[in-house]
Formats: structure tokens, sequence, C-alpha cells
């Protein structure tokens, strides 16, 4: 082969490998920016989330001032609510909020782990699918129908069978019996908390059923091979693998009880006064502002329950803040 056939052939490779090169390099410095822009718009949607936060934090506190302003420290701490003579106190309404959700929890969570286990190791296949779906049919289910079920249904449900009993047999108990005493109303905050609880039993339901189906099946088939029941495959296996997600569930249902409005207004009573019984009407953050800020005709009222609304953000915030909290210190064990 000659020299300037030699070169022919050289030229075209040299050419070709050029621009594969300039091909290359145009490519990656496109997927550098594509990958540059898909940074910022994710950070610009997180940034924006707690804009947001801040935004209704910042805006509830300046609509609540004149109230903050008015009776300072005294609005946490009062019991009065006198709208007539404008002096408002938010102890009750947030005493209210604070143990009905409490006893939704405590209804709710027991519930919900039942119903989870049994889809995950109990139930049969074919049952499986109708349970699974009508728990996702009554957390469909809108807060007002709740409400108005607690209301007409299970409240003189309640004054008629469950109220007596629990009056006559729990309120006779030493220490904790003037938590059931009362006269059997059917509405107050029991029946509050038990309607919170089937409203929030299919948000908790469903996260602990998710969690537990991703539990690796080797796990739990070695500790049947050993002879373990499936009481102890479920203490011992599953629970501690998904305890930080069971526990997000939890307080996830949490959330969704301490914010509801509608259906805690029909049942709780909407009474402004301070009581240890259970059985006795009380009130909610939630069902104060929805009850009375149509009917707000003074400043200092507007912003007494536009104050509400801040402090229910701040519970808020501070629960989810304490679940966060638990949840970094369980995956810090399970790390360790």
């Amino acid at each position: 082969m000659s020299t300037s056939d030699m070169n022919e052939t050289v030229q075209p490779l040299a050419m070709t490998t050029h621009a594969s090169d300039v091909s290359g390099d145009s490519r990656a410095a496109r997927d550098q920016r594509n990958d540059l822009w898909f940074k910022r718009s994710m950070f610009g949607a997180a940034m924006l989330v707690l804009l947001l936060l801040a935004s209704i934090a910042a805006s509830t506190l300046w609509g609540g001032g004149l109230a903050f302003k008015t009776f300072g420290f005294g609005f946490i701490t009062s019991t009065e609510w006198d709208a007539v003579n404008n002096h408002f106190g938010a102890l009750v309404p947030i005493y209210g909020t604070l143990v009905t959700s409490f006893l939704a929890l405590l209804i709710a969570v027991p519930v919900s782990f039942g119903i989870a286990i049994f889809l995950t190791e109990v139930a049969p296949p074919w049952l499986r699918m109708p349970v699974a779906s009508a728990v996702e049919l009554l957390a469909g289910i809108p807060s007002i129908i709740y409400g108005m079920w607690g209301l007409f249904v299970f409240g003189p449900f309640m004054a008629e069978y469950l109220s007596p009993w629990i009056n006559d047999y729990l309120g006779a108990l030493p220490f904790i019996g003037s938590l059931f005493q009362g006269p059997p109303l059917g509405i107050g905050m029991l029946t509050a908390g038990i309607v919170l609880a089937i409203m929030i039993t299919p948000f908790i339901t469903s996260v602990m059923h998710e969690v537990f189906r991703s539990v690796p099946t080797q796990l739990k088939e070695s500790a049947y091979a050993l002879g373990s029941t499936t009481w102890e495959v479920v203490w011992d296996i599953v629970l501690p693998y998904t305890r930080s997600a069971v526990v997000g569930g939890v307080f996830l249902g949490l959330g969704r009880a301490l914010g509801e409005t509608m259906a805690v207004t029909f049942v709780l009573g909407n009474a402004q006064q301070f009581s240890a019984s259970l059985l006795m009407p009380s009130s909610s953050i939630a069902s104060v502002i929805a009850n009375e800020f149509s009917e707000a005709y003074t400043d200092l009222h507007r912003s007494a329950l536009i104050a509400l609304g801040f402090l229910l953000f701040i519970v808020t915030f501070v629960v989810l803040a304490l679940a966060r909290l638990m949840l970094m210190r369980l995956s810090r064990k399970e790390g360790l």
C-alpha cells in the first residue's frame, strides 16, 4: 500500500473519531445542563412547601395578633369564651382537641393493627380483597357523613345504651371514675373520640398493611420453621422490621384527627366548659372556628378565632415534630 493510500485511510478514521468525540462532549454537556435544571426544579418544589408553611403560620399569627396583644399568655390558659363581652380563652378548645384526638388514637391503633395483621398473616386469599376494599371505602367517605351518622345514629345509641352502662360501671371505679361520670347526653368527648377513631382507622390500617407486606417472606418462613407461632412472628419479626413506618402511620392518623372539623362539630356538643368527664360536651379548635367565624362581628372576636387557628397549627407542628424525632431515634437504634 502506498503512502497516499494510507493517508486516505487514516483521514476518514480521524474525522470519524473527532466527530464521535464532539458528539459525546455535546451529549455530556446537555445531560449536565438537564441534570442541573432537574435539581433546581426539585429544590424549588421543596422550598415552595417551606414557603407555604411559613406563609400560613405568619398569616395566622398576624391575624391573631390583636387577640394575643389583648389577652397575652392568658389567651392560652383561660377557660372563658364570652363573645358578648369580648373575653376569649383557648384552653377549653385546646383541651377538647387533644382529648378527642388521644381517645381516637387509643381506639384506632389496636383496631388498625388487628386489621392489618389479619389481612397480612391470617385472612384467606378470597377474603383479603373484600376487607381491603372496605377499608379503602371508609377512607373515602366525606367527614360530614361521619358527623351526620354520629349525630343521628351513634349519638342516640350512645345515650340509650352505652352512656348509662359506662356511668354505672366505669364511673364507680377509683381514681378514674370521674372520667366516666355524667348524664347520658349521647354527645361529648367520648362520642367524638369514637367517631374520630372510625375516621382515622382506614388511614392507619392502610399504612400498616403496606409496610407489613414489605417484610421479606424468608424472614417469616424462617421463624415459622423454627416453631414460632403467628403471634411470635408478628411480635418478633414483623413489628421490629417495620417499627419506624408503623409509628409514622400512627402519627399520620393523629394529624388527621387533630385537624378534623365537621364530624367533631356534629358530635362534640360545642360547649365552652371544662370538664374531666368524657361524657360531657366540650369544644375543639376546629369546631369553634367552624361555628363562629361567620358570626364574628368584632375585630377581637375574629382575631381570637384566627389565633385559635395558629394554635392548632402549632399543636399539629409540635406533634409531627415529636413523631419525626421518635422516628429518627428508632432509625438510629436500628442502625446500631
